[in-house]
C-alpha cells in the first residue's frame, strides 16, 4: 500500500482533534470529545493514555484509516525540557519525560506518546512539532527581578513559528532573515519578538503580559501577596481566578469574545472599557517587544482566534502601527501547523532534531 497520508494528532483537555493530510490537504478531521466525568476518574493525565488511544483508533476504523497508507504520524508536543524549535523525532528519552511530566502536567504530554504508539505498529517514525517548552530566549530575557523566580519560556510556539514559516514563504525569505514581533492572541496571549527566526524573549501567557479571555495576565504583585494571605481564598482557587476566571470572565462573566462586541453594539459602555483596556494591553506588549528588537522590526504578525476580531485588530493596529507594517493571520491552525512541520522534515527542507541531543546541548 502506498504511504501517501501524515495523521495528526492534537490532545486537549477534555477532546482529542485528530486530522488526515494528503501533502499539505486536510482529507479527513475531527474533534474526538471526551466525557468530563471519565477523565476526571484518572489521577493523572499520562493514566489517560488507553481511554483516548482507544478513541483515535475507533476513529481510524470509522474512516477505514489503514496505518499502512501513513508516512508519519506527528503529536502535539508537551511540557517537556528547555528545547530549541524545530521538528522532533519522538524517542524513548522524550516519552519518558512526557510520562513523567518533567515540566508539568498538560493533556499534549499525550500527543508525543499517542503518536509513537500508532507509528510503531507500521514502521514509520513519529514526530512533535515545536512545543510549548521551546527555549529562544537570550539569558538576559531569563532575569525576573526575584532570584527565587526565574523567567520561563512558555509559549505558544506552534503557531508562531507556524505563521513565522508561511510570512517568510509569502515574501521569499528565509525564517533565519527574519527579524518581527508575533502576538498570538487567543484563549491564552504570548507576545514575541522574532529574532532572526529565534523567540528571543516572552511573555509567559499563564502569568504575564496582557490579560486575555480568561487569564489574568500581569498583577500589581503587592496586591496579589496580600489577596494570597487574605484567608479568602485556597490556593487552587487563587489558580483558578488567574487562570481560567480571570481576563474576561473575571469582569464580564464570559470568555467569548464575540459575545463581549454584541454587549459593546448593544451600548454597554462597561464591557467597551474592559474590552478596549485589553486591546490597550495588547498594544502595550507588542511595542515592549519591539524594543528587543531594537526598532528593527520587520512586520508585526497578529495571529490567534481574537484575530478574527476586527474591532480589536483595529484598536491593536492604532496603537502600534506606527513601529511597523501589520499582517493579521487569524485562527490558530494547529493541525495544520503539526503537518507543515512534518513535511519540512519529510521534504528535506528541514532537518530533524533528536530531543536527547538538543537537550543536552541546550
Amino acid at each position: 500500500m502506498e504511504k501517501k497520508y501524515v495523521l495528526a494528532i492534537n490532545p486537549g483537555s477534555t477532546s482529542t482533534k485528530v486530522s488526515l493530510f494528503e501533502g499539505e490537504k486536510e482529507v479527513k478531521s475531527k474533534k474526538l470529545e471526551h466525557d468530563k466525568n471519565d477523565l476526571g476518574k484518572f489521577d493523572r493525565i499520562i493514566d489517560q493514555f488507553s481511554y483516548r488511544l482507544e478513541a483515535v483508533e475507533d476513529w481510524l476504523n470509522e474512516e477505514d484509516i489503514n496505518l499502512e497508507s501513513l508516512r508519519a504520524v506527528v503529536g502535539r508536543g508537551g511540557l517537556l525540557r528547555p528545547m530549541p524549535s524545530g521538528t522532533y523525532l519522538v524517542t524513548d528519552a522524550m516519552i519518558l519525560d512526557l510520562q513523567i511530566g518533567i515540566q508539568g502536567e498538560h493533556a499534549s504530554n499525550l500527543g508525543g506518546i499517542l503518536a509513537k504508539h500508532l507509528a510503531d505498529k507500521v514502521n514509520i517514525n513519529a514526530y512533535i512539532v515545536d512545543p510549548v517548552a521551546v527555549d529562544e530566549f537570550e539569558d538576559v530575557a531569563r532575569i525576573s527581578g526575584l532570584k527565587e523566580i526565574p523567567r520561563r519560556s512558555l509559549v505558544h510556539a506552534l503557531n508562531i513559528k507556524a505563521v513565522c514559516h508561511r510570512y517568510a514563504e509569502e515574501h521569499g525569505k528565509k525564517i533565519e532573515e527574519l527579524n518581527l514581533v508575533i502576538a498570538h492572541l487567543g484563549g491564552g496571549i504570548s507576545i514575541s519578538p522574532i529574532k532572526n527566526g529565534r523567540i528571543v524573549d516572552a511573555n509567559n501567557a499563564n502569568q504575564m503580559g496582557p490579560f486575555s479571555p480568561e487569564r489574568s495576565g500581569t498583577l500589581p504583585v503587592g496586591d496579589l501577596v496580600e489577596l494570597c494571605f487574605s484567608g479568602k481564598y485556597q490556593e487552587k482557587e487563587l489558580k483558578k481566578m488567574t487562570h481560567g476566571k480571570g481576563g474576561l470572565v473575571s469582569y464580564l462573566g464570559t470568555f467569548d469574545g464575540r459575545e463581549v462586541l454584541k454587549r459593546i453594539e448593544e451600548g454597554e459602555s462597561y464591557a467597551k472599557l474592559i474590552y478596549d483596556a485589553m486591546c490597550y494591553q495588547i498594544g502595550k506588549e507588542i511595542a515592549s517587544m519591539a524594543t528587543v528588537l531594537k526598532g528593527n522590526v520587520e512586520a508585526i504578525l497578529i495571529t490567534g482566534g481574537l484575530a478574527y476580531s476586527d474591532y480589536l485588530v483595529e484598536k491593536v493596529k492604532e496603537m502600534v502601527g506606527f513601529i511597523s507594517p501589520i499582517y493579521v493571520y487569524p485562527g490558530e491552525d494547529e493541525m495544520k501547523a503539526l503537518n507543515e512541520g512534518v513535511l519540512r522534515v519529510l521534504n528535506d527542507q528541514e532537518k530533524v532534531k533528536i530531543y536527547e541531543e538538543e537537550v543536552e546541548k541546550w
